[in-house]
């Protein structure tokens, strides 16, 4: 291999690493703050995983090497955690699409040309910064998530007497999680708009005079050019749904860490058996937009 290659490589190299470089200097905050308060916490909770921990009357914890029995126990003997765990995942299932469908539909109409269009955008983002944390725990303390009229003027019953029985108990929960399908859509929106600059709009008028309507513009266009934002969104919300502060999943976590017949390790291993279901769906979001992004390129 002659120098002139050498050389020739070891610039190409360099050029990849320098650009690589730029994107790990941004991370770098986020590493440091994760080596110095993250990284302890989740290794010592799967350490935990393994363990059935108790409390001495000394107030020492004693450790007993369990194996896998406490993620047989969580699939096998604790009923309550795999019922919470799959009727979440149901529900989750329904919301997921809902909160896409409506946070794409409005921001259609919050990317036309009109008058104060600004001023919209940021309505709908409002409870994206007033809905967060505490903030979010003391609205639902007071019954702000709950929508009344559903009661009031009986749209739950009239949904019972037109539907069957598990259909109708799923219309009416879906209708009373109204509130929290707003709140949970800014971000979602902002991100299909910002998707829908990325489509020049020498496109839509090139389609415009070969006589196209605006529906099939959308679903020739629009729709295959947003296919990123739309796993994008995909991820976000799921990682918002699995996070919920009201999620029935992780206040059973909570309950057995409290627990002196299961204690620390119990929970620890509801928690990681919860977090690798999360990342198995993650895993498919990542690969759909993986695939999106080939189709695009393409």
């Amino acid at each position: 291999m002659s120098a002139e290659v050498r050389a020739s490589r070891k610039a190409r190299a360099f050029y990849r690493w320098r650009g690589h470089a730029v994107g790990y200097l941004f991370m770098l905050p986020w590493l440091i703050g994760f080596c110095a308060f993250m990284a302890f916490p989740i290794g010592w909770s799967l350490y935990l995983c393994f363990q059935k921990v108790s409390l001495s009357g000394a107030g020492l914890f004693n450790y007993q090497y369990v194996g896998l029995q406490n993620f047989k126990d969580a699939l096998f003997k604790d009923n309550e955690y795999t019922i919470q765990m799959i009727a979440f995942f149901q529900q989750m299932i329904l919301m997921l699409p809902i909160i896409i469908i409506f946070a794409l539909l409005v921001a259609i109409l919050l990317n036309q040309n009109f008058k104060g269009r600004f001023v919209y955008r940021a309505i709908f983002f409002l409870p994206v910064i007033f809905s967060t944390g505490q903030v979010l725990n003391e609205l639902f303390q007071q019954g702000a998530g709950d929508v009344p009229f559903l009661s009031q003027y009986g749209v739950d019953s009239l949904v019972k007497a037109n539907f069957s029985g598990a259909l109708a108990d799923t219309a009416a929960d879906i209708l009373g999680k109204i509130i929290l399908i707003l709140w949970s859509s800014g971000v979602q929106i902002l991100i299909f708009i910002a998707g829908f600059q990325t489509i020049s709009k020498s496109i839509y008028e090139a389609v415009r005079i070969d006589g196209a309507s605006p529906w099939s513009s959308f679903w020739k266009i629009t729709l295959p050019g947003i296919k990123p934002f739309i796993g994008l969104n995909l991820l976000y919300t799921m990682v918002d749904l699995f996070t919920f502060p009201f999620n029935p999943v992780m206040a059973q976590i909570k309950s057995n860490m409290f627990n002196i017949s299961t204690g620390y390790g119990y929970a620890s291993a509801l928690a990681w058996f919860y977090f690798l279901l999360i990342v198995i769906l993650l895993g498919l979001i990542l690969w759909f937009m993986g695939s999106s992004n080939k189709e695009r390129r393409s």
